[in-house]
Formats: structure tokens, C-alpha cells, sequence
């Protein structure tokens, strides 16, 4: 391949090197900030072979070109436009200059939640394994595997230390993540964070039971008492205890002398922060998390079928506006408190989307004569059957239309379905096929109906709109 000769069409199609701000790549994409989306020629780039597709998301335009075509491109337009290398974080950080409010506290919550996904995920799946060795009437009648097998009990109870290790220290996981975004030291969050689940505390998930009984411990602090209460499980009191902490470590720093800043500002910052956690932002934004986790758990538990159906109806848009992302809180909160939710609804919804998505795109592989097309949907249909959609959405259904359209709909009656039966996720994942080994025991088999009945529904229609749409064009 002639690799300058596409990073020159590129660069026309985008709208120049003038319209280019930064660049960068990752596995398979170029991530370019480009100063007016307007200015590129859509058409041209579609008509380009090298180009699978194209999409916008967080202020960053990209190109889907392919593992090891990206790598050579890339360093062409490097070299064409002039601009220095930058790492994808560089790149994002540019992108999200040119984001609105609402997007960009998305995007902050991702920044915090992505680079604890695997240890939720460690724990969550963990936790699925623990749920199948205790079930019962999963594989025996009326028994749990340790109770048919007594010898295992002690490997059930190892499991289910290590699942819920994540989740019982989760504040501290927050705390160091979130107070590296805020531009704080992240240690001194993570201090916090063990601050917020240290043992002399009633633990979190005792709270409710000592709240009825009257007999939450405190501390007497010249005639004020401050709950001696953790927070075990907990998501926004250590998101917002994390926020003061690194604003007060910023300010601290202005006005302490260097020489004593190494001892003072981490003093006062923990202390200061401290108090505050303890006294006002905890107790409210504890309540404030109860009230949402709740508000969404009676939501599922009362919407039923409609619900399901709307919110299966709406996925799809929600992961093109880049708002998904904001789940990854929600999701962290319905996990870490597994006691009172009994897991995530969150996930299967996403699957049910995700598979649509790759069943749509994977119809359009069987039915397109266009030789492009096809080289994409192929590929583009059986990552989005696993959990990635994007070059499936944007790189196919999304251009051609009912394919998307096609796609919701399979979406919104596979999430009805599994909406009658609870389904619900005991850990984060892969969104799709994969994501078996994420679902609670009692709902794996409905969440594989719901994936068959999301392809099947979804292959239909994307068959049935396809003869309508051409049939019109014929007209």
C-alpha cells in the first residue's frame, strides 16, 4: 500500500492540515481533534478503500483503518501536517476542550471509573463463581454444591473473600483514581479512601441495622458528635470527599511555605478533609446514593416490561452521545451494594444492545453486494456480537440507517424479555457473548435467550426494512 499517498487523501478529505489540531492512534483508529467536523468530506472518506469507517466521540474525530495500516498512516500525516506525536491521553485532553458541560462530566467519570474496571471485574466475576458453588437447585435438587460437597465450603468461603475484597474497599480504589483527576496527590486519596473503611468505624453495611437499633457509635468532640460510621461500598461520598481533598491540597500549596510544604500540606489536607467527610459531605451524599440506588431499583423492579422496553429502545442513542459512560458509576454502586440490588441491570441491557447491533451489521454482511461494505460488516458484526460495537455502528449501521433501526428494536424486546425475569449482572465485562460469565446463576439462562431473541428479531428486521429501503430507491 502506498501509505502517503492515503494519509494525503485523508488529509484533503478531513479539510486540510489547517483543519487539523492534533493527532494520535490506537489499536485500530487515527484519533484526530479537528478544528470544524464540518469541514470533512464525509463522502470522500467513505469511498476511501482503506477506511472501515468513521465516527465523533468526545471531541475527537476517528478514523477505524485497521491493526498496522493505522501504525503506518499515522506516521505519514505525522509527517505531511507537521504535528509532533502525542500519546492518546494527549489527544483526549484536546478533545475534551471542545466538549460541553454535560459531556465533559461524562467524560470525567469515565477518566475516574475506566482504570478500576478490573478489579470490579476481578471481584464482580469472583462473586459469580462464589453464587454457583452456594445456589441451589442450580445442579443438585434442593442442595448447593457445598452442601453436596462439604469438602469445597472452605474453598466457597476463600472465593468469597477475594470477591468482596474490591467492593469492601472500593473508597479506596475511588479515592486514589478520583483524586488523581481532581489534581491531587492520588496517595493521600487513597489515605482518605482508607480513612473512609477503617476498621474502629461501624462498617457501611451495618449502618441500617445500628440506625434502627439506635446504636451507632460516635464521637464526642467538645458537645458535637460525629458519626463513627465507614463507608464501605460507597461511591459519591468518595467522590465528593475526594474533590475537597485535592481543591484543599491546591490551595494548601499556594499559601504554604515550600519549606514546610512536604509536612503541613498532607497534614492539614487529611485533617481538613477529614472532618468535613465526616461531618456533612458523608452523611449527605450518603443519603444522596441510597436515594439514587434505591430510585433505580424500584424503577426496574415496578417499570417492568415497558421500562425494559424503552430503556433497550434507548441504549443505542444514549452509546452514540457518548452518556453511557456515566453508567459505569451507577453500575459500580448497584455492584458494591449486591446485598440490597442483587447485582447490575445495567449490563444485560448493554448486551442485549450490543448483540443487536452485531446481528444488524451481520445481516448487511449477507445481504450487501457492495465488496467494501462487507469487508467491514464481517469483521465489524462479530465484535459487536462480543461487546464492541463501534466499528459495527458507526462504520456500517449507523451510514446505512435501517440497520440501526433494526438494531433498537431487537434491543428493546430482547430487554423486555429479560426484564420479566430480573436478569442481572454480578460483574463488569464484555457486553455480549462473553458476558455469560458475568450474570448471576438464575438469570444465565433467560440472558441467553434474550441474546438469541435480540439476533433473531434484529436479523429480521434489518432483512425486512432492507427490501423496503430498496424498493424506494427503485421508485
Amino acid at each position: 500500500m502506498k501509505y502517503d499517498q492515503i494519509a494525503k487523501e485523508l488529509l484533503e478529505a478531513i479539510g486540510g492540515k489547517e483543519n487539523l489540531s492534533a493527532l494520535a492512534h490506537c489499536a485500530t483508529r487515527l484519533r484526530l481533534v479537528l478544528h470544524d467536523e464540518s469541514k470533512v468530506n464525509q463522502e470522500a472518506l467513505d469511498k476511501m478503500d482503506a477506511v472501515k469507517g468513521t465516527f465523533s466521540t468526545g471531541g475527537q474525530f476517528q478514523i477505524i483503518l485497521g491493526a498496522g495500516l493505522v501504525n503506518n498512516v499515522y506516521h505519514e500525516l505525522a509527517r505531511l501536517t507537521g504535528l509532533q506525536e502525542m500519546s492518546t491521553t494527549d489527544v483526549k485532553d484536546a478533545g475534551a476542550k471542545r466538549l460541553h458541560p454535560l459531556q465533559r462530566f461524562v467524560k470525567l467519570l469515565s477518566d475516574i471509573f475506566v482504570p478500576i474496571i478490573p478489579a470490579i471485574v476481578a471481584g464482580g466475576l469472583l462473586m459469580g463463581i462464589n453464587n454457583i458453588l452456594i445456589a441451589k437447585d442450580l445442579i443438585f435438587e434442593g442442595k448447593s454444591l457445598i452442601e453436596a460437597y462439604p469438602e469445597i465450603s472452605d474453598l466457597a468461603a476463600l472465593i468469597n473473600t477475594f470477591a468482596n475484597a474490591a467492593f469492601v474497599f472500593l473508597p479506596i480504589l475511588i479515592g486514589f483514581s478520583a483524586t488523581q483527576r481532581f489534581g491531587g496527590n492520588p496517595y493521600l486519596g487513597a489515605a482518605l479512601g482508607m480513612l473512609m473503611v477503617h476498621p474502629d468505624l461501624l462498617n457501611g453495611y451495618d449502618y441500617g441495622s445500628a440506625l434502627t437499633s439506635g446504636s451507632i457509635p460516635a464521637w464526642n468532640i467538645f458537645g458535637m458528635e460525629i458519626e463513627k460510621v465507614g463507608y464501605q461500598g460507597t461511591v459519591l461520598p468518595v467522590l465528593a470527599a475526594s474533590f475537597i481533598l485535592a481543591k484543599t491540597e491546591q490551595f494548601l500549596r499556594k499559601y504554604i511555605p515550600s519549606a514546610l510544604a512536604n509536612l503541613l500540606t498532607p497534614l492539614f489536607t487529611i485533617f481538613i478533609t477529614g472532618i468535613l467527610t465526616f461531618t456533612a459531605v458523608g452523611p449527605l451524599t450518603r443519603l444522596a446514593g441510597n436515594v439514587l440506588t434505591d430510585g433505580l431499583v424500584w424503577l426496574y423492579d415496578t417499570a417492568g416490561v415497558i421500562g425494559g422496553a424503552l430503556f433497550g429502545l434507548g441504549y443505542a442513542p444514549i452509546v452514540i452521545t457518548g452518556m453511557h459512560h456515566s453508567f459505569i458509576a451507577v453500575e459500580t454502586q448497584l455492584l458494591a451494594d449486591f446485598v440490597k440490588t442483587g447485582g447490575t441491570f445495567i449490563f444485560p441491557v448493554a448486551a442485549m444492545s450490543n448483540v443487536a447491533q452485531g446481528a444488524a451489521t451481520l445481516a448487511v454482511f449477507l445481504m450487501t453486494k457492495d465488496k467494501k461494505v462487507k469487508g467491514i460488516a464481517s469483521a465489524a458484526g462479530i465484535s459487536a456480537v462480543l461487546g464492541i460495537t463501534e466499528p459495527a455502528m458507526f462504520g456500517v449501521n449507523l451510514k446505512l440507517r435501517y440497520p440501526f433501526i433494526a438494531a433498537i428494536i431487537g434491543a428493546s424486546v430482547s430487554t423486555a424479555f429479560i426484564t420479566i425475569f430480573k436478569v442481572k449482572a454480578v460483574a463488569l465485562g464484555a457486553a455480549g457473548l462473553p458476558g455469560i460469565i458475568s450474570i448471576r446463576p438464575d438469570s444465565i439462562v433467560p440472558y441467553v435467550i434474550g441474546m438469541v431473541i435480540s439476533f433473531v428479531v434484529t436479523s429480521v428486521m434489518t432483512i425486512i426494512l432492507a427490501k423496503r429501503a430498496a424498493k424506494k430507491a427503485a421508485q
